[in-house]
C-alpha cells in the first residue's frame, strides 16, 4: 500500500447525536414521569465512533456521511474537528435532520434505544467523494443495514471501486430486522478484505452457530478475513490461513455503547501498523474495554501510550 496516501483510515457511514440517560430500570407508564440520575449529550454512530477511536490512537482519519443542517449536525462537526478528523466528506442535508438516538442505560451497562434515522437514511452513492477514498489506505464502511440509500448493490459498487483503487476494504453492520440482511450484504462479500460484525448478527446471516463455522461461511463467499465481536467472550478472527480467539479485558463496565466500534478502531489500527491478527484483535479488545469504562461511545477512549499500557497490564476475563 502506498505510504504517500494522506488518510490512514476513511470511515464512511452513520453519524448520530446520542442522548444517554442512566440508570434506567423500567419505562414509565403513559402520562407518568420517571427520573434519571444523569443525562448527557454525545456524538455517536458507527462511523463517528470508529473514526474517533482511530484518531485517539494517532492515525490520520477522515469521514464520509450525511448530517442535518441543524444544531445536532453542528455538534457532530465540532466534535470531529476537535479530534483532528478530516470532515471534507461530510455533507449537510437541507431536508432531513441529523440522526438522533436516545440511549437508555441499565444499571449493569446494557442498553436499549429509541432512534430517528434522519440524514443517515438519505445518504447515498452520489454523496461519495471518491478522491477521498483514492487518497486513503483503508476504507471502513460503518453502519451497513441502516443506510437504505447505500445498502445492497450501491455498497458493493463502492467497495469494488475502492478495491480497484488499491484501497483495503472493511465493513461493519447494524442489525435491522426489517430487511434480509444476508441478501443485502451478499453482493459486497467478494470485495471485502475485512468483515467485522457482532457474533449475533453474523450468526443470523450465516445460519451457523460456532464462530469458526460462521467465519468460514463468509470466507467461502469471498471475504478475506472475518472478525467477530463477542462482547465479554472476547473476539474471534479468522482468515483462510489463520484463526485466533482473543479474550476480553476485565473492567468495571459503566456503559457498553460504542464498544464494538472501538474494537474495530483498535483492530484496524493494528492492521494499519502491520500487526498480525492476534495482536490487532488484542488492541481491539483494549479499546473496547476502555470504551466501556465511561458513559458515551467515545469518552472512555485513550491515546496510544495509555491504551498500549492497558493492553499489556490489564487482567483478562
Amino acid at each position: 500500500m502506498e505510504s504517500t496516501r494522506f488518510t490512514d483510515v476513511l470511515c464512511l457511514g452513520i453519524f448520530v447525536a446520542d442522548a444517554l440517560g442512566r440508570p434506567i430500570e423500567r419505562m414509565p407508564e403513559w402520562r407518568q414521569l420517571a427520573l434519571v440520575e444523569r443525562v448527557e449529550l454525545h456524538v455517536g454512530g458507527c462511523a463517528n465512533n470508529t473514526a474517533t477511536g482511530l484518531a485517539r490512537l494517532g492515525l490520520k482519519v477522515g469521514v464520509i456521511g450525511r448530517i442535518g443542517n441543524d444544531g445536532f449536525g453542528d455538534f457532530i462537526l465540532k466534535h470531529l474537528s476537535s479530534e483532528h478528523i478530516d470532515v471534507r466528506g461530510l455533507r449537510k442535508d437541507e431536508k432531513e435532520n441529523t440522526s438522533f438516538t436516545f440511549v437508555m442505560i441499565a444499571p449493569d451497562g446494557e442498553r436499549a434505544f429509541f432512534h430517528y434515522v434522519g440524514a443517515n437514511g438519505a445518504f447515498c452513492y452520489d454523496d461519495i467523494d471518491f478522491s477521498l477514498i483514492e487518497d486513503s489506505r483503508i476504507l471502513h464502511v460503518a453502519g451497513s443495514f441502516v443506510m437504505p440509500g447505500l445498502d445492497g448493490e450501491p455498497t458493493a459498487m463502492l467497495l469494488k471501486k475502492a478495491k480497484e483503487m488499491g484501497v483495503v476494504t472493511s465493513l461493519d453492520t447494524v442489525w435491522n430486522g426489517s430487511i434480509d440482511a444476508y441478501e443485502t450484504l451478499k453482493p459486497s462479500l467478494p470485495y471485502l478484505d475485512y468483515l467485522l460484525p457482532s457474533i449475533e448478527e453474523a450468526r443470523l446471516m450465516a445460519g451457523h452457530e460456532s464462530p469458526r463455522d460462521v467465519a468460514d461461511f463468509f470466507i467461502s463467499h469471498g471475504v478475506g478475513t472475518v472478525g467477530l465481536k463477542m462482547g465479554a467472550e472476547g473476539s474471534f478472527v479468522k482468515s483462510r490461513d489463520e484463526e485466533v480467539m482473543v479474550r476480553a479485558f476485565r473492567v468495571n463496565a459503566v456503559d457498553t455503547s460504542g464498544a464494538g466500534d472501538s474494537w474495530i478502531a483498535g483492530f484496524l489500527a493494528g492492521i494499519h501498523n502491520g500487526w498480525d491478527l492476534e495482536k490487532s484483535a488484542r488492541l481491539g479488545s483494549a479499546m473496547g474495554a476502555l470504551c466501556a469504562t465511561s458513559i458515551g461511545t467515545t469518552s472512555g477512549l485513550r491515546g496510544w501510550e495509555e491504551t498500549i499500557k492497558f493492553m499489556k497490564e490489564a487482567e483478562v476475563l
